[in-house]
C-alpha cells in the first residue's frame, strides 16, 4: 500500500479488508481489518497532532508514512499507520479485526469469545499482543506487517462521524470513521444490523 501519496481518507478506506498479521516467534496472529478512523493532522482538532503539538509521545507521527504509531489510553494500546511525507502528522486508527488465525490465543488473551475478541481498537491489540514496543517501527519492515494479496472485499463500506471526539467543532462530526458495512466485528454495532451470511465481504 502507498501510505504516502493517497490521502488519510484514502488509506483508511484501503485498509479494510486488508490481512493484518502479527508474528511472534511460532505463534502467527492475524485478522481483517474491519474498522478504520482517519485523523488528519495539524489542522483536526482529533488529532493528536492538532496545530503542530510535538511531545515525545508524539514523535512517530511525524515520521514516513508506514510508521507505526502506538499511544496507550486508559492501559490500553491503540495501533495507528502513519500516513503521508515527514512532517505532516496524520495517521489512521485500527479499530477493529475479524480474527483468521491464532483465534484460540486470542480468545485466552482476552478472556472473551466471539465479537468481544477484537471489536475496539484496545481489544484487537491485547488481542494480538501489539504493544508499545512497535512503536516507530515501519509496519513493513518488522513482525507486524499487513498482508495485502491476502484480503477481502468490503460489499458496502460505511462512513460516521469518529467514536469519542466530543466538542471539538467539525472535528467531532466529521465523516472520518469507515467501517465494513454489516461485519459484526465493529465497535458497537448492534445485531440486527450483522450481516450474519457474509459479514459484509463481497
Amino acid at each position: 500500500m502507498d501510505f504516502v501519496n493517497s490521502s488519510t481518507e484514502e488509506v483508511a478506506k484501503q485498509l479494510l479488508g486488508k490481512k493484518l498479521i502479527h508474528r511472534i516467534g511460532t505463534k502467527v496472529y492475524s485478522g481483517y481489518i474491519t474498522e478504520t478512523e482517519a485523523y488528519v493532522g495539524v489542522a483536526d482538532e482529533a488529532c493528536h497532532t492538532f496545530g503542530g503539538r510535538r511531545t515525545p509521545k508524539v514523535t512517530s507521527m511525524y515520521q514516513i508514512g508506514g510508521t507505526i504509531y502506538i499511544y496507550t489510553m486508559h492501559t490500553h494500546h491503540m495501533l495507528n499507520i502513519v500516513t503521508k511525507e515527514e512532517e505532516d502528522p496524520q495517521a489512521v486508527l485500527i479499530r477493529a479485526i475479524e480474527p483468521a488465525e491464532g483465534i484460540e490465543y486470542m480468545e485466552r488473551n482476552r478472556n472473551h469469545t466471539g465479537v468481544q475478541v477484537s471489536n475496539g481498537p484496545g481489544k484487537l491489540t491485547k488481542a494480538m499482543e501489539i504493544t508499545k514496543a512497535l512503536d516507530g517501527q515501519n509496519i513493513g519492515n518488522c513482525e507486524l506487517f499487513i498482508h495485502e494479496a491476502d484480503k477481502k472485499t468490503p460489499l458496502e463500506i460505511a462512513e460516521s462521524p469518529r467514536i469519542g471526539i466530543p466538542n471539538k467543532g467539525i472535528w467531532t462530526s466529521a465523516l472520518l470513521r469507515y467501517y465494513v458495512k454489516g461485519n459484526p466485528f465493529v465497535s458497537g454495532l448492534p445485531k440486527r444490523d450483522w450481516d450474519k451470511r457474509n459479514y459484509g465481504w463481497s
